[in-house]
This record gives structure tokens, C-alpha cells and sequence, in this order.
């Protein structure tokens, strides 16, 4: 099953905690985006967040994949007190090919994946023709207000950090 996976972090050290997450995949990453510099979106008096994107062909189901990502956060000791808030590590599950979900467990495709610039971008730098729902994700990053792309910056591939 191939998956794409938002990874973020914006406490502690965030390239550390991205770090755990490629590492758990490392045998099934298939591609991987530039580490990127995000500002906060929904709740934004938090420090930046670090932010990429993973696509991994895994053997889990769907849950499995969810309890995956989890069990990182877990460890991570991710405290989610604030909608939106900040958090050591966030491991979202965007898209899955050839699947949908409205479990509100899991839903897939990722509900807000469309309008999210720390999403859209890293994704697009990962995957130069993917598509969410259709369309292609150029598109979406191009249809982005560009007050929510400004300060988004590139730092670098994860090897690099």
C-alpha cells in the first residue's frame, strides 16, 4: 500500500524528532521531500513548526499505518491539550492510493490536505505528479494564497540536516 505521510514537529529538537520518523520508514520510503521551515496554521502563537513529507509503500492496513505513526508520537511524548497546538511530533497520514475512509478515526483523504501550504509544498517537492482527489497538487500549490507560502522556506534534505 502506498501512503503519504505529513511528518511535523515545532517543540523541542525538531529535526531530531522528524529524524525518528524516517528512520521507522527508512526501508519503505519510496520518496521523501526537503525538510521545510512552516509558520503555524489554525492556531498561530506557537514557534514554527519543521515540517516534510514521506511516501512509503508499507504492508499495514490503513489502521496499522495510523497506530505506526502513533506509537512515534507516543514516544515522541506528543501531549495533545490544543486543537492546532504545538506538538514534539505529528505523523498525519494524507493519502493513501487506491483507498478512502470516512472513519472519523481516519479519514482519507486527509480533510484539509488541499488548503495546507506545509502539506502541498513538501509534497509537491516529493512527488512532482502526484494528485489529491483528481487534481493535480501543482495546481493546489498554485492555488494557494500567497500569504500562506511566503514563509515557507526549504532547509534542506533530511541527510543534510
Amino acid at each position: 500500500m502506498r501512503a503519504v505521510l505529513s511528518i511535523g514537529s515545532n517543540m523541542d529538537d525538531r529535526v531530531e524528532l522528524l529524524r525518528t520518523v524516517f528512520t521507522e520508514f527508512r526501508e519503505d520510503i519510496v520518496a521523501a521531500s526537503p525538510v521545510y521551515s512552516t509558520p503555524p496554521w489554525g492556531v498561530t502563537d506557537q514557534d514554527e513548526f519543521l515540517n516534510a513529507v514521506l511516501i512509503v509503500d508499507v504492508q499495514e492496513s490503513p489502521l496499522e499505518l495510523l497506530r505506526r505513526g502513533q506509537k512515534l508520537e507516543e514516544a515522541a511524548e506528543r501531549v495533545r491539550v490544543r486543537h492546532w497546538g504545538p506538538r514534539t511530533l505529528d505523523v498525519d497520514i494524507v493519502d493513501i492510493e487506491g483507498y478512502s475512509s470516512s472513519d472519523p478515526e481516519l479519514i482519507i483523504p486527509h480533510p484539509y490536505a488541499h488548503e495546507r501550504a506545509f502539506v502541498l509544498i513538501p509534497w509537491l517537492a516529493a512527488d512532482g505528479a502526484a494528485k489529491l482527489k483528481g487534481k493535480d497538487i501543482s495546481a493546489l500549490v498554485a492555488a494557494l494564497d500567497p500569504q500562506d507560502t511566503a514563509d515557507i522556506h526549504r532547509l534542506g534534505l533530511m541527510e543534510e540536516l
